[in-house]
Parts: structure tokens; sequence; C-alpha cells
């Protein structure tokens, strides 16, 4: 689906379009139609923005894929925006979640084999999905079981042998798995002993050689987006992707993972086609 602006009074047209990366398992509407809003104000401030259904979605044949795997799909929709829209040259990829992760794993894919898609020119990307055994434990420890242990009611239990004892075993474990160091490479599959890279390791490694403007947008009531910020937290080379010069991180305290109140939503909406009409750079 295609959101096309109003034609200038000028008769010039932008080059630069927006293509959303759907996560799944999502049609191209997004949750309360976010994504349908999206492209529509988009559309409203001069850009053109396409969303689509990768394959065993929605109005997509075949088989469905994981966000690990949807490259190709984002190739062919990177295809047909410029099939229908010839004058587009550049496109601002936007994802949440796991399209946000995909985004980066398609940035990844292009540069390991040394023919980056020069038609990306920038990234959109909320709530990126990074999660393994430790980012969940450390944000389950930090977010949920510190809170909990700060209230005197837990405590109260705890005495009695209540429920609170179960709390504190989880507690236990959940510091041992976040002290764990994360596994640097899996085996190879097929027919070769290549070692295949975790895929936060390729979205690292993706953000690392993008040489264009990111905005990264975060929910404050979200694991998902907690689990991100541990990891940049711990990791230098993430907080250094975080702080290069062109790259801007948002965060949205009161907002869940979709953006489902009315207010995110539209703060949301607001940030992005902000960034991408003006402190991008990618528009005159």
């Amino acid at each position: 689906m295609l959101s096309m602006p109003t034609p200038p009074s000028s008769g010039k047209t932008s080059d630069l379009a927006l293509l959303v990366v759907v996560g799944g398992p999502q049609v191209r509407a997004g949750s309360h139609r976010q994504f349908t809003t999206l492209c529509r104000a988009v559309a409203a401030a001069g850009v053109p923005a396409m969303r689509f259904d990768v394959r065993g979605m929605g109005d997509s044949s075949g088989p469905r894929h994981t966000f690990e795997h949807i490259g190709a799909d984002i190739g062919t929709a990177l295809d047909a925006l410029q099939a229908r829209l010839p004058h587009v040259r550049r496109v601002v990829l936007w994802g949440l979640c796991d399209g946000a992760s995909a985004a980066l794993l398609y940035v990844n894919a292009h540069q390991t084999q040394g023919v980056p898609d020069e038609r990306v020119a920038g990234l959109v990307l909320l709530n990126p999905w990074v999660r393994s055994a430790q980012t969940l434990a450390r944000a389950h420890v930090k977010h949920y079981y510190w809170n909990r242990l700060r209230h005197g009611s837990f405590w109260s239990k705890l005495v009695r042998g209540g429920v609170a004892m179960k709390a504190l075993k989880d507690l236990l474990r959940n510091l041992r798995a976040a002290r764990h160091k994360p596994v640097s490479a899996a085996p190879g599959t097929g027919q070769t002993d290549t070692p295949v890279l975790p895929f936060q390791e390729r979205m690292l490694r993706g953000a690392e050689g993008f040489a264009g403007p990111v905005l990264w947008l975060l929910s404050g009531c979200d694991y998902t987006a907690k689990e991100f910020s541990e990891l940049a937290a711990a990791q230098p080379r993430w907080r250094a992707v975080l702080q290069r010069t062109g790259k801007r991180l948002m965060e949205f305290p009161d907002a869940d993972h979709t953006f489902s109140n009315r207010t995110d939503e539209q703060a949301m909406i607001h940030a992005t086609v902000r960034w991408l009409v003006g402190d991008s750079g990618l528009t005159p």
C-alpha cells in the first residue's frame, strides 16, 4: 500500500521515500492501524510512504519466515517501490521491534557481501528486538525485581513463606543468567561449518557500518526497549553507535511497545515526520 503526497505546486518531487518494515507476525496495517496512520502522516508531509505484507502474512503468499530471514522481502519491496515511483532514489527504512532488527540485518547482509544497498539512505528504529537469555534476565532484575524488593509487602510474604519465596528463587536464577556472557557464534548450518553470528551481533555490525542518519525511538513502558537499553549500556560498541554523530535517540517515558495510547502514537509520528523532513538532513 502506497501513500502518496499531494503534488507540489512547483512540480518538483522529492527522490526520498519511506518504507515500513513490518515486524511479525503482523500485517501491513500494524497494531491499531499504526502503520496506516504513520504512512498517511508522512505522505502529508511530502514524502511517499509504502507498507507491505511480508511473505506468508496478510495478502502475501508463500511460507512465513522469521525476521532474520526477510531480507529478500525487503529488497523486493524496495524494487516494487522504485518500479511504481521511478524518481525515488533514496529510501528510509522504518521498523518496530523485530521489524527494526530486520532492517539492520538487511543493511548488514549487504555490507557483508561487499555490495551495500545504496538506496537505503536512513533508518528509523523503534524498540529494536535484541532478546537473549542475558538481556531478558538483566531487564527483569533491574526493572521488575528491584521494584518488588523495595516494597515491604514482599518481605512480609517472604517471612511468612508465601509466594515471595518463589520470586526470590526466580531473582537468583535471573541474576545467574544475567552474568553469563552471550555466545559469540552459533554453529553453521548446511554443508559448511562457517559460524553464524548471533543476530544481535549482525544488527550491531549493520549499525556500525551504516553511514546514513538513524533515529532510535524507545518506549519507557516496554521490556523490549529496556532490554535494548541494557544491552547498549553493557556493550561499548553499542554505546558508540548511539552516540555517533548523525544518530539520534528519543525516549517516550509513558509509551508502551506499540505506542497504543493515542497521545504517544501522535508524539511518535510527529517525531518521525520532523526527523524525516528536517533533522535527518535528507531533505533540502
